[in-house]
């Protein structure tokens, strides 16, 4: 009898799981620090040069401003895509940019937006809160109309989508490895609330933690991150609005602002592509005897 080793059967790579269940918690702390510690230094020198250009430190003009806020989503998003790539080529999927059901998507956004509202009303209420917020005059939103759309364009378009893509789409993704979706709502939406710490009075920081982890749990029921930059893109434009006092240029920012950050992310989707399927490894040769 041949005493030949049997044929070992070919081995078969297992394909990398969607970002939401395939990222190990870790990588959100370290791209988080990474991103925000980038946007510090960053600032420093922005703030350093055009001081020394004769700008005031302590009150940088609305054009430093709105390149500090870009420069910050940018750091993040960067930051997120960099350590993603630690597992692989990150895909669009990966970072939510997935179809899912449209019906039940709006359901769950407005089931989300009414609860945000109800219970901000309530803590509003509570601590008697009556500030209103001082970014939209630091960007420039009462200057001229060049000034007035880059704020609209900055605050209801660029960071909704910067900010789903990194604490939603990869943030909430690692962290909900650790200890399930729920305290990863909780972690994501408390940090989410306390990065707007410089642009939001501090009473304002609970409801925008709030706010948070709603957009983190919508994220996980429908699947997909296009629901939640749609949410956030509208919240942005109401308020926004009623900080200027506008009326009827309300509804008109929501629907433009929502379709342009929508069809932003769908052509990121685009380029980024889908991920290539994992092939088996082809079988060993087998020995002759």
């Amino acid at each position: 009898m041949s005493n030949v080793p049997a044929e070992a059967p070919p081995t078969v790579r297992r394909p990398v799981p969607e970002g939401r269940d395939g990222w190990p918690p870790w990588l959100s702390i370290a791209a988080f620090a990474s991103g925000f510690g980038v946007t510090i230094v960053f600032g420093l020198v922005v703030v350093v040069v055009a001081g020394a250009f004769g700008a005031s430190t302590k009150h940088p003009p609305a054009g430093v401003n709105i390149g500090l806020t870009v420069a910050q989503n940018m750091a993040l998003v960067g930051a997120a895509y960099g350590f993603a790539a630690f597992t692989g080529r990150p895909a669009a999927a990966d970072f939510g940019l997935r179809r899912t059901a449209i019906l039940r998507s709006i359901g769950l956004m407005v089931a989300v937006w009414i609860t945000f509202t109800g219970l901000s009303a309530v803590w509003g209420a509570a601590l008697d809160l009556k500030q209103t917020q001082d970014l939209p005059s630091e960007l420039g939103a009462d200057g001229p109309l060049v000034n007035v759309l880059a704020v609209v364009v900055l605050i209801t378009v660029i960071a909704p989508l910067g900010e789903e893509l990194f604490f939603r789409g990869f943030f909430f993704g690692a962290l909900r490895n650790w200890r399930g979706p729920g305290v990863a709502a909780v972690l994501a939406g408390s940090v989410f609330g306390m990065i707007h710490a410089g642009s939001s009075p501090v009473g304002y920081l609970v409801p925008l933690a709030i706010f948070g982890i709603g957009l983190c749990l919508l994220y996980e029921w429908t699947g997909s991150l296009y629901p939640t930059i749609a949410l956030h893109a509208l919240n942005n434009s109401f308020a926004l609005g009623a900080n200027l006092h506008w009326s009827w240029q309300i509804p008109v920012m929501m629907v433009c602002s929502t379709s342009g950050a929508l069809t932003c992310a769908w052509l990121l989707a685009r380029a980024m592509g889908a991920r290539r399927p994992v092939l088996p490894r082809s079988a060993p040769a087998s020995g002759g005897g």
